[in-house]
């Protein structure tokens, strides 16, 4: 990067902590020399941490104080109102202070959503913003939005979503015009409820690569580069995936225990073993993007550990690089005019 970026984290978010956020930010620094980050969260606990890794405060290493944590099972709207001084809400307001290019969270997704919706609002054009990761694929893999931000979404909010997730996805991963597929129960045109027809209609008269409705099976071949989806869909999809995931881990460990030569066997295929785990490891691809919003908020899943939670700071850098609410808020504005001039 040719400008230095700076990166607020909350520290106290997330299942663990301090004992993960804060190893994880001495990891990204020394990876990165040229970013600085906020450590924000209770001061006294925070120094007591990085004292533990015999790492102290720098130039780019701020503790800033935040008096109150979110816990992750408090509603939203609680946290919103009564907790101003969280180190959630401060983190998300360095960025809306111009202080820090990137807010990173491993904290309640719900009170992350609505907080940093708040102070920061939506960019121009965009009514909801939307969660979006990358996912695992047979051919690498595709980013799937939304998955959790918004349980019921008009024709229009999914038109929103395929612009958001089509920006990042070329602006990330370096693909000029990304493939845009709709989520629906079968691939024909009769197939689907009348908002999914008529957000493809829509998506056909956009000027996105739009190729059509998807099926869920397709999400994880690898058919499209962006999956678009309401949020009730595409968090179930992603839950089930995990779920399968874990199902498929349990019996293989089952198997290879069941007897001495599967236990041998299991020896002589533990290269295999470790090269398919590495490649569906969901910490590889942890750190959503909160987008539609003006500013870039990244949330971790809340048990990663130091390896899953640095490539959700990882992941804020990248988009911080590429300028993605920029980019979402050009293309929009462009979309927008050729919806007007027909």
């Amino acid at each position: 990067m040719s400008n230095p970026v700076t990166i607020a984290i909350d520290a106290m978010g997330g299942d663990h902590g301090l004992s993960i956020t804060v190893p994880s930010t001495l990891k990204i620094l020394a990876e990165h020399p040229n970013i600085r980050v906020f450590l924000v969260g209770r001061e006294a606990d925070v120094q007591a941490e990085l004292a533990r890794h015999n790492a102290a405060p720098s130039d780019r290493l701020i503790v800033h104080h935040a008096s109150q944590t979110v816990e992750m099972d408090e509603l939203p709207s609680q946290a919103l109102r009564g907790k101003k001084d969280s180190s959630m809400r401060v983190a998300i307001n360095l960025v809306k202070e111009g202080k820090a290019n990137a807010c990173v969270s491993a904290g309640n997704t719900g009170a992350l959503m609505a907080t940093a919706r708040f102070v920061l609002k939506t960019l121009p054009g965009i009514d909801r913003p939307a969660i979006i990761a990358a996912l695992p694929t047979v051919r690498g893999h595709t980013h799937m939005l939304d998955l959790g931000a918004n349980v019921d979404s008009t024709a229009e909010h999914l038109l929103e979503f395929a612009v958001m997730g089509s920006v990042l996805t070329s602006a990330v991963d370096n693909v000029e015009r990304p493939t845009v597929g709709l989520l629906n129960i079968g691939e024909e045109e009769i197939k689907g409820n009348e908002r999914v027809k008529e957000a493809a209609k829509l998506l056909s008269g956009s000027e996105l690569n739009y190729v059509g409705f998807v099926e869920g099976d397709d999400v994880w071949k690898g058919a499209v580069d962006v999956v678009v989806c309401d949020g009730f869909s595409g968090n179930v999809a992603l839950k089930s995936s995990e779920g399968v995931a874990h199902m498929i881990s349990h019996y293989m460990r089952q198997e290879f225990r069941r007897s001495l030569i599967n236990k041998i066997a299991g020896l002589i295929a533990l290269p295999v073993l470790k090269g398919f785990r590495r490649k569906i490891d969901p910490r590889r691809y942890n750190g959503a993007s909160l987008v539609g919003l003006q500013g870039i908020v990244i949330k971790s899943h809340g048990n990663a550990d130091v390896f899953a939670f640095t490539n959700a700071i990882s992941e804020a850098l990248l988009e911080v690089e590429k300028q993605v609410p920029q980019r979402i808020s050009s293309k929009l504005e462009a979309i927008l005019a050729q919806r007007r001039a027909v």
